[in-house]
């Protein structure tokens, strides 16, 4: 669905991303890790169109694969291709609702915002928004303002923002971040919900969702792709044990992430 070549973005005598070639099966999940500044963010944005590449392309399968390197991310987002964000990204005084349907109709064209349209027409983009609700588990939260919810809800509610339109591709940019041990295990079964009929790039640092829910895992380290495979074999990679896992241990982790839950927001 989704492939780069070459793909390099420099700031200056930063290089953040370095000569990438990567490809996003579609109804694959994909985990994108590597260590803090490995540039997982900015190869996110180089694919959505909100940085534009010092080097190499970005393609997109629309029956052919298009060259889609000069894309805006409007464009990007039209042709199929959504994401969400690291930090909470609705609107807070805007219901569950509205910000799904306020989406939902965003995809639907410019013929969506024509204000002499029949009112009866944007029933489609209700009924679509309620669906997509109902699906993340938000569904009786529907007339609930956004910044009441609890911060593993407004995770929820990122999703459904980023499945309105019904995408091809979803970019998923730390989903479980600063969420409690069982907001994750929803967002988890969350992920694999939408996985099951969507091409899914997740940027995740914690590594028992990683190997959990990932058909591939992809590994940055300073800008480039130091690892590709299935999670099994990139965890037992040598490089990716020095370069970013460091000894990783399952259990550990799961000591460790009983640790934070305590301390984490409940969701």
């Amino acid at each position: 669905m989704l492939r780069t070549s070459g793909l390099t973005k420099r700031f200056g005598g930063l290089t953040a991303v370095d000569g990438v070639d990567f490809e996003l099966g579609a109804d694959e999940l994909c985990s994108l890790i590597g260590p803090n500044g490995a540039g997982k963010t900015t190869f996110f944005n180089l694919l959505t169109g909100t940085l534009e590449p010092t080097a190499g392309t970005v393609e997109y399968r629309e029956g052919d694969w298009v060259d889609v390197t000069d894309d805006e991310p409007h464009e990007m987002a039209l042709r199929g291709l959504h994401r969400s964000y690291q930090i909470t990204n609705v609107f807070p005084t805007a219901t569950a609702l509205e910000n799904v349907r306020v989406a939902a109709q965003a995809d639907g064209g410019r013929d969506a915002w024509k204000l002499w349209r029949n009112v009866g027409a944007f029933d489609e983009y209700e009924r679509e928004a309620r669906e997509i609700l109902d699906r993340v588990g938000l569904g009786d939260e529907a007339d609930t303002v956004a910044e009441t919810l609890s911060h593993g809800q407004k995770r929820h509610l990122e999703v459904a923002v980023a499945l309105a339109g019904d995408p091809d591709v979803l970019l998923l940019d730390e989903p479980t971040a600063g969420v409690s041990s069982d907001a994750i295990d929803r967002l988890v079964d969350l992920i694999r919900n939408v996985a099951a009929d969507h091409a899914v790039l997740l940027v995740e640092h914690n590594m028992d969702v990683v190997m959990d829910v990932s058909d591939r895992v992809a590994v940055l380290h300073q800008g480039e792709l130091i690892a590709d495979g299935e999670p099994e074999a990139v965890r037992e990679d040598p490089v990716v044990q020095e370069a970013y896992l460091g000894g990783y241990d399952p259990d550990e982790a799961d000591a460790d992430a009983d640790d934070g839950a305590r301390g984490g927001e409940a969701a």
